[in-house]
């Protein structure tokens, strides 16, 4: 693409296809683990195999993100994106027709693969269709793909393995990927490719063996105890080593596998950071809010998924005010504003309790979905601010891939901090249940939890069980609150948005690098 695009037909259909992209990648990171009880009966697989069908998609794809800057440099972005989405799209059939654990998992491989190039290349594709000062209302459409796909996911999942079949959840991709496919070989112009591009292998190996290592041990840490565990301690040495092979190599290599030409920008470097803290926060609350829905509050999956959509409400009306808000407000002030919103959110999800009613689930979650808009915008407009356009595609490789694994860093912490927090506390509330607690005699409560009795012991155990895991959550959103906070203060490394994206023509090309 030689620039930006003027407004009409063209310009809509890549907008699109680019939003269709994105949502097929980031729904198929949530939308199978609903089905996974009922694809493990029908694929006769154990209870460890079936985790991989989730293992295998997330493995491949944090390996084959951080290549595709390259990749589409090589080939021609027009030409890579055309593969990947059409792989991605007979990946997900061929993973409805699985009819055993080994082809599902080798297909969600494939579909790794694929998808790895769809999220990155999207956001490629908007940056260059829209001028300096449409890119933040470009990234605002793209950004509801990238936060509304992991939300919706879950519910949608549940849906349609209630309604039909698991098959659904990967038959589901197949419209969206055709319509994709067509509207990208009709519209999106090829970019130049460079035949001269030479492939670190060294580097690739390395960084493909440190984090596909680490992914393992995050997906696999909880079901394994963690550094209980042989497998999982030898996958976090494995991990250290390919990264410090990595680096070794690539400060002193000619032409290393990631252009540390890159990290010479300053908002793309500011960026980096707060992705990080963005794939932290807002996938391990995610992560946080099913399973309390359904454990703690007792809500069936679908109704809790309906609930959780008041957080992508909360996003979607975000995203359509912040991206005409930036050309008048700095970024860091949206941001600051966002992390603010989502840290107090957060704060008043700790005093939770199985009590709690819908309607308090409502409007908190709508508001962490308002705060995470408010973050996610600015913060994908000033990565790329100042970037070069030659950059761009090893750009949103790179902040899609530290996404990924800030994502999966901060799902485990926060579900192994859950698991500890649950026992800890249930060993300590239990210490006091005996015959010879005061409020255990009195007579409203005797009278309902009689120790004596094996009814009585069992409900004492249900309570005591259930306050733990409320404590436990309450905990979990503290320090994800607290984590917020301590984020606020990078803010001040965002340099001054408003003048380039006030103005009315795009910056110019030798002012991109600082």
């Amino acid at each position: 693409m030689e620039g930006p695009l003027a407004p009409g037909l063209r310009r809509n259909m890549l907008t699109i296809c680019a939003m269709t992209a994105t949502v097929m990648q980031a729904l198929d990171t949530t939308i199978a683990n609903v089905a996974l009880p009922y694809m493990q009966g029908s694929l006769s697989a154990s209870q460890d195999q079936i985790n991989w069908v989730l293992t295998s998609y997330i493995v491949a794809a944090a390996i084959m993100t951080a290549p595709m800057g390259w990749i589409a440099n090589r080939f021609g972005r027009k030409r890579v994106f055309v593969v990947c989405a059409a792989g991605f799209t007979v990946a997900s059939v061929l993973c409805g027709l699985a009819q055993d654990i080994t082809q599902m998992v080798l297909f969600r491989l494939l579909q790794g693969v694929f998808g790895a190039a769809l999220v990155p290349l999207a956001q490629a594709v908007m940056l260059d269709s829209y001028t300096l000062q449409e890119r933040a209302r470009a990234m605002a459409i793209w950004g509801m793909g990238v936060m509304l796909g992991p939300i919706m996911g879950p519910t949608l999942g549940a849906w349609l393995t209630e309604s039909y079949s698991w098959h659904w959840v990967f038959f589901v991709n197949l419209p969206f990927g055709a319509f994709t496919v067509l509207g990208l070989m009709f519209f999106l112009d090829e970019t130049k490719a460079d035949r001269t591009l030479k492939f670190d292998w060294m580097g690739f190996a390395a960084l493909a063996v440190a984090i596909g290592s680490l992914q393992l041990a995050l997906d696999r840490g909880e079901q394994m105890d963690w550094f209980e565990s042989p497998e999982i301690i030898a996958e976090f040495i494995v991990a250290a080593i390919g990264f410090y092979f990595f680096f070794a190599h690539s400060f002193t290599t000619e032409k290393p596998f990631v252009p540390f030409a890159l990290f010479k920008d300053r908002n793309f470097r500011t960026g980096c950071v707060f992705m990080l803290v963005m794939g932290l926060v807002l996938f391990s609350t995610m992560a946080l809010a099913s399973p309390y829905l359904q454990n703690v509050a007792g809500y069936p999956v679908e109704t809790a998924g309906k609930l959780l959509a008041s957080r992508g409400v909360g996003t979607f009306f975000a995203m359509m005010i912040v991206g005409r808000l930036m050309r008048h407000v700095e970024a860091r002030s949206l941001i600051i504003f966002g992390l603010v919103l989502a840290g107090g959110s957060l704060y008043q999800m700790s005093l939770w309790t199985e009590e709690t009613v819908i309607r308090e689930f409502l409007i908190v979650n709508a508001i962490q979905g308002f705060g995470f808009g408010f973050v996610f915008v600015p913060l994908s407009t000033v990565s790329f601010l100042t970037l070069s356009s030659t950059l761009r595609t090893e750009g949103a490789s790179i902040l899609t891939l530290l996404r990924n694994v800030a994502s999966s860093i901060g799902i485990s912490l926060v579900i192994a901090q859950l698991t500890q927090g649950s026992r800890r506390t249930y060993a300590i509330l239990s210490e006091h249940i005996n015959p010879f607690n005061h409020a255990l005699q009195m007579p409203d409560v005797s009278g309902l939890v009689n120790l004596s009795t094996d009814a009585g012991r069992a409900l004492a155990d249900r309570i005591v069980a259930m306050q733990a895991q409320v404590i436990a959550f309450a905990h979990d959103y503290q320090l994800i609150a607290v984590f917020i906070l301590c984020a606020l203060p990078l803010t001040l490394m965002i340099g001054s948005t408003k003048a380039l994206l006030g103005k009315s023509a795009p910056a110019p090309e030798h002012a991109v690098m600082e």
